[in-house]
């Protein structure tokens, strides 16, 4: 765990969390940190908070000991959000200070209490209410529900010109002292971007309607640095992160990037002879393209890929008269974030009978994703000369389809 200092008197506390699926679900391949932040006025607030403190509050008192501050001077936690990942510290800082007040939305309230049966000194807060912490510093209260939980505020400072902002914002990857995009070079900052894409559409996409409407307040507030839960803290360009949110808003109904996201699985390699060639094709072709196998590549790689990318291609054997199970999940877990409206092109193998296409356009139907199919490829066995071709003219119809988009 490290600890930076964002401006006089406003500090950064972080912790990196590496080789774990987060949310017990979601493969990070560069991990992701956990930020909470503290505020001294005449009081000091401790705002969101790392799970667990590492597990001992030792932790917490020494890195407040390297910032002077007195754990018993923090009058406030202010919890934006009761996910157990930004709340999980209580139980820690109880041991070190029982004389303090929570702060959070009515929703946190009872999820304080069912989580850790915590109900005392509590203050529920909701739009445009305050906290005067002293010397200038006013906290004023932004409502964020179902970014991604109900529960959700942000916590505006209004001397400093700060959001503290959650979930929102945020991304994957892991951070270090240099956590701030003025201290980034361009590189990096691009491997926060994709490191944001893959948080949004993971954690937050299926709520891309809460989330717009939150940018929308955000965009009322004299906004001049934003500070998430997860991720860098943006203190040159605030801008730049609500820009890149604005888009993965966006990408969910269909026209997102020019790309084309190929997934495919097979069973005995019949399926794969066809998906070389459409690789093949597509190399030949100026658009970005994407390929993952299922089940070897996880479903947030996938979720990602697709959450940028115009069109899609599903490639796959017919598996006991439906679609080759990893592709079906894969497709059920994209209809639940609601990656609606995308263009596509299926092909595939089958032996004694088909059925993939009943089953896809099952999983279409349930979660209304209104993804326009041109015509499939299926083949028998293995693809011969004339399937390849066919798969072919396809592939450079869907081309002409996504190009003429741009």
């Amino acid at each position: 765990m490290n600890q930076t200092k964002i401006v006089d008197n406003v500090y950064q506390l972080s912790v990196n969390i590496e080789d774990i699926l987060f949310e017990g679900l979601w493969e990070m391949p560069n991990g992701v940190s956990i930020n909470s932040y503290i505020i001294k006025g005449e009081k000091t607030a401790l705002i969101d908070g790392v799970c667990g403190w590492d597990g001992v509050p030792e932790t917490l008192l020494a890195l407040l000991d390297k910032l002077e501050i007195d754990p018993k001077s923090i009058e406030y936690l202010i919890i934006n959000h009761m996910e157990p990942d930004h709340s999980g510290w209580i139980e820690a800082f109880k041991k070190i200070n029982s004389n303090f007040k929570i702060v959070c939305s009515q929703k946190g309230a009872e999820l304080l209490e069912v989580f850790y049966n915590h109900s005392d000194n509590v203050i529920t807060v909701k739009d445009k209410d305050t906290l005067d912490l002293g010397n200038g510093y006013i906290l004023e209260f932004v409502e964020m529900p179902n970014v991604h939980w109900p529960d959700t505020i942000g916590t505006f400072d209004t001397k400093t010109g700060i959001l503290f902002s959650c979930d929102a914002f945020g991304s994957f990857g892991t951070v270090n002292e240099s956590n701030y995009d003025d201290l980034l070079n361009q590189e990096e900052i691009d491997f926060y971007e994709k490191e944001a894409v893959r948080y949004y559409s993971n954690i937050i996409g299926a709520f891309s309607l809460p989330v717009k409407k939150a940018i929308g307040k955000c965009e009322n507030l004299p906004i001049k640095m934003i500070a998430p839960g997860h991720g860098i803290v943006w203190r040159k360009n605030p801008n730049k992160i609500i820009e890149d949110y604005s888009r993965y808003v966006s990408y969910q109904k269909g026209l997102a990037r020019k790309e084309i996201t190929l997934i495919w699985g097979s069973m005995y390699g019949m399926t794969q002879k066809a998906v070389d060639y459409a690789i093949k094709e597509l190399e030949k072709e100026n658009i970005s393209v994407n390929v993952h196998k299922v089940p070897e590549d996880s479903w947030g790689t996938i979720l990602a890929s697709v959450w940028t990318s115009t069109g899609v291609i599903l490639a796959m054997p017919t598996y006991e008269y439906k679609m080759f199970p990893p592709m079906a999940a894969v497709l059920e877990e994209l209809g639940k974030k609601k990656a609606v409206g995308r263009k596509a092109f299926r092909f595939g193998s089958y032996g004694w009978s088909g059925g993939a296409q009943k089953e896809l356009d099952e999983i279409m139907d349930k979660y209304k994703m209104n993804w326009e199919f041109i015509e499939p490829v299926e083949f028998k066995g293995s693809p011969r000369e004339e399937d390849l071709n066919l798969i072919g003219l396809r592939i450079n119809e869907l081309i002409n389809i996504v190009n003429n988009l741009f």
